[in-house]
């Protein structure tokens, strides 16, 4: 390949594609559920007595008893082992933003020298993973390595299969030697709990005395791209940075609009079709599948699920998505902004409350001026995300997310709420009291065509530029990072709506006001009153929308590194701490652990555009630049018109003047990267690599990109955004 990579690349692509995987595809009904040890197997396996304590612990938080838990492991072990699986594992999520495991066989030798099967509640309810080499902010020191892993009740274990082997996964939290969370999940269920407890307190105020819980659902809308393995290998930016350091915009990209819902390839449909199967087997409802906007962009969706598992989920669908992509010769790639010039990707987070009898908190049925308990839930999230907007800012913070924020594709880093007209009018007039039936309507739309009935017209349109959207009876957070864990921005939401619903409860309370309705109606209009200004139904991408945001008093954290530097503000830390989703030191933890990531992330891209820089792209410019010289010392002397242009010297100058600057700009990024590995000081280094090294990585790359639209196209070294994107 080194005399000319470029048709080797050609050669690759032109040859025989690798085979695809045929895969069984037993009926969906068959199959979902099939590798989950879920109630209807606990109802199979467990003694009556058993099964009835273990579901009071998944629906009303009861705590298990160890002797149900001996009982409960040996049930799963037993079913683990019928379908194959020698070992188990506590299947954690650490605060490196993966999951993590540890393996252990299930085998125990005997004193006669044989082995039996073992899996005792003991063993089931606590692990004891190497705590040292996890992220912890502080709160761990290296030489202390013990840290322990709790079975979670509430996410039902599961069979993951890796080659031949089956091994049984079971769900569980992450905790130090002295008991902080050292994970996503601990925070997560505690945030649920409070959440709970608040929106209790509305319901008993209205007189609801027989729900038991208010549980948060989730449905994660996943954005990835696929790209041919083999391509993937020769990008080494793509491998250990998930994204293009460098990369000019193919000659088309999705200026067409021609991908966005696009027939489905058949070897992408093969692929979405045995990521589907896999997820069902685990009870993982993937429901929706789509091209997205840009070129080799994809889309994947499930149904609304408890937060907890939706949490869980999440993390096993970019687990299957990658693993399964690699069986079809493709590379998934879940970073926020792969490719330049073309859209990144995104988590839609849609969020609702439901209570315990299915009642979805956030329905406002036909006449919503008149549901005062919808209007006060309506009024804590206005709330949520104009007081408390910060915790969720920082939910969605990460180097890969600050290039998608603010884009022309994914909604600003201002957090409003799009609440439609109708949906705002009605807030309005609840707070002169002059709502009627004609502030609400959807009314129909004729298509126009004979044999078509009229349409039912929505009572909300969807807005596809705000970050915090009302969409019928659930609110959609659209600034979640496709790459990112859903838990940090759910933790936020959760403990942010429980501080507002707990707000809201105490005003109830005080009102002096017996009648749940005239108590709303007096205190809720002062609500809406001081939060109306986060309400923003118009284009969020407009350049005068940041000047209006401004004079609303919204906040404006434009990357990671100045929302990171509020996390430990007074009031930051009350929404954490006020109903003990996160102690003090679990949060300046978090803000060490996700400062320190951001430095990390921009450094290894940093090394990479050296490496890159100076070993690969500069030998094929000083190439070039020798035979461009080359050329023109070979013509110089032949007769031509005096008013001629000399295409070989244009091209010299041409092709000199950004390999000069790319040099130039490379020696710079050199001593800067030193100076920057010596300063003290998170904050310092965070900002460092935000306000130095981005800038210069954004400058050589833009040398770089010219060059390869100058450099002969049979030397370049990388496969090209072309090859990636339209294969």
């Amino acid at each position: 390949m080194s005399d000319s990579p470029r048709r080797a690349i050609r050669a690759l692509l032109a040859s025989k594609p690798p085979v695809l995987p045929v895969f069984a595809s037993p009926p969906p009904a068959e199959l979902f559920g099939r590798d989950l040890f879920n109630l209807k197997l606990m109802r199979e396996r467990l003694p009556k007595s058993v099964y009835q304590r273990l579901l009071s612990t998944i629906d009303d938080d009861a705590p298990i008893s160890p002797s149900d838990a001996d009982v409960i492991a040996s049930a799963m072990k037993d079913w683990a082992i019928e379908r194959g699986a020698t070992h188990y594992t506590h299947w954690f999520q650490p605060l490196s933003g993966v999951t993590a495991e540890k393996h252990d066989a299930f085998l125990t030798p005997t004193s006669n020298g044989d082995i039996i099967n073992e899996f005792s509640g003991k063993m089931l309810i606590k692990g004891e993973p190497d705590a040292s080499s996890f992220p912890s902010g502080g709160i761990r020191s290296t030489f202390e390595a013990r840290g322990y892993t709790a079975w979670d009740p509430t996410s039902p274990a599961f069979l993951l299969k890796s080659g031949e082997r089956l091994t049984l996964y079971v769900p569980s939290i992450f905790l130090s030697h002295t008991g902080e969370a050292l994970d996503a999940k601990t925070p997560l269920l505690r945030s649920q709990e409070a959440v709970s407890r608040q929106a209790l307190r509305i319901l008993r105020f209205f007189g609801n005395d027989r729900v038991t819980r208010v549980r948060a659902n989730v449905g994660p809308e996943q954005e990835y791209f696929l790209v041919d393995r083999r391509l993937y290998n020769l990008r080494p930016d793509l491998i250990m940075a998930g994204r293009t350091v460098f990369g000019a915009p193919a000659p088309k990209g999705q200026e067409l609009e021609d991908h966005y819902f696009g027939a489905i390839s058949p070897k992408i449909l093969a692929f979405m079709t045995e990521v589907e199967n896999r997820l069902w087997a685990l009870g993982i409802p993937a429901r929706t599948r789509h091209n997205e906007v840009a070129p080799a962009q994809f889309e994947l969706a499930p149904l609304y699920e408890n937060i907890n598992l939706a949490v869980d989920h999440n993390m096993l669908v970019l687990k299957i998505l990658r693993e399964t992509a690699a069986e079809f010769g493709l590379a998934c790639l879940l970073h926020e902004k792969p490719f330049a010039g073309v859209n990144g990707s995104g988590k839609h987070n849609n969020w609702s409350l439901a209570d315990s009898e299915g009642n979805n908190l956030f329905e406002p049925g036909p006449t919503p001026w008149s549901n005062s308990q919808f209007m006060v839930f309506l009024a804590a999230v206005l709330r949520a995300v104009h007081k408390y907007s910060i915790p969720l800012r920082i939910g969605v913070t990460g180097a890969g997310n600050d290039f998608r924020l603010g884009a022309n594709e994914a909604p600003p880093a201002i957090l409003s709420v799009f609440l439609g007209d109708q949906l705002t009018d009605v807030v309005t007039a609840f707070v002169d009291n002059k709502a009627d039936a004609e502030t609400w309507r959807g009314g129909a739309m004729a298509p126009g065509v004979s044999a078509l009935a009229p349409l039912a017209r929505d009572i909300t349109d969807r807005n596809r530029t705000s970050p915090f959207a009302f969409t019928g009876n659930k609110f959609e957070f659209r600034a979640v990072g496709s790459s990112q864990s859903i838990a940090p921005p759910n933790i936020a939401l959760n403990a942010s709506v429980a501080c507002a619903l707990e707000d809201i409860a105490n005003a109830l309370e005080k009102s002096g006001q017996s009648d749940p309705e005239k108590a709303a109606h007096l205190i809720l209009p002062k609500f809406f009153e001081e939060h109306l200004p986060v309400v923003f139904n118009g284009n969020n991408y407009a350049p005068e929308w940041e000047e209006d945001a401004k004079k609303r008093g919204l906040w404006n954290l434009k990357d990671s590194v100045t929302a990171l530097a509020h996390y430990t503000d007074s009031e930051v830390k009350d929404v954490f701490t006020r109903h003990g989703v996160l102690t003090e030191r679990e949060l300046e933890a978090r803000q060490e652990i996700l400062l320190e990531n951001y430095i990390k992330n921009v450094h290894v891209e940093t090394k990479l555009v050296q490496t890159l820089g100076w070993s690969t792209i500069l030998p094929v410019a000083l190439t070039t630049l020798k035979k461009a010289a080359d050329l023109a010392k070979a013509v110089a002397e032949l007769p031509r018109p005096a008013a001629v242009i000399k295409p070989e010297e244009r091209y010299y100058q041409k092709v000199y003047a950004h390999t000069a600057a790319l040099t130039a700009l490379l020696e710079e990024l050199d001593k800067k990267h030193v100076e920057l590995d010596a300063t003290e000081g998170l904050f310092l280094k965070a900002e460092g690599a935000r306000d130095i090294l981005l800038p210069l990585l954004a400058k050589i790359r833009a040398e770089v990109d010219a060059l390869e639209l100058a450099v002969d196209d049979n030397i370049w070294p990388l496969p090209k955004y072309g090859e990636l994107l339209w294969q």
